[in-house]
């Protein structure tokens, strides 16, 4: 059999980094890339240094946002309350799963596709 590998983007902190876990836990192997990035210690994990950064509007609660922006950021969600990286990883290893979900786009935005 095969072994699965995963690649993801930002994975040296953040959502990146919980991905890079999480799909570990999985069994996959897994392709990190991010500006930042060193060298791994896991042999099932490559590391390549990169940037393909696009900003978003996906407000997380991330090193990417400094602690005194997290109130002004949080109001931007109609849930009132700024993601988590558990919330991304959570909807991403959910849609690993679940085996009859084809071609669906999840929106992990605290609300924000349904607008305030």
């Amino acid at each position: 059999m095969m072994n699965k590998v995963a690649i993801i983007t930002g994975a040296s902190q953040g959502i990146g980094a919980g991905l890079v876990t999480a799909y570990r836990k999985l069994g996959y192997s897994v392709v990190g890339t991010s500006r930042s990035i060193g060298d791994s210690y896991d042999p099932e994990v490559l590391t390549v240094r990169g940037d393909v950064a696009e900003l978003g509007v996906g407000v997380v609660r991330t090193p990417m946002h400094a602690p005194e922006t997290h109130d002004s950021l949080a109001a931007l969600h109609p849930l009132g309350r700024l993601g988590e990286i558990s919330d991304v990883v959570d909807a991403i290893v959910y849609l690993e799963n679940a085996a009859f979900v084809t071609g669906e786009i999840l929106h992990v935005d605290g609300g924000q596709s349904a607008g305030h």
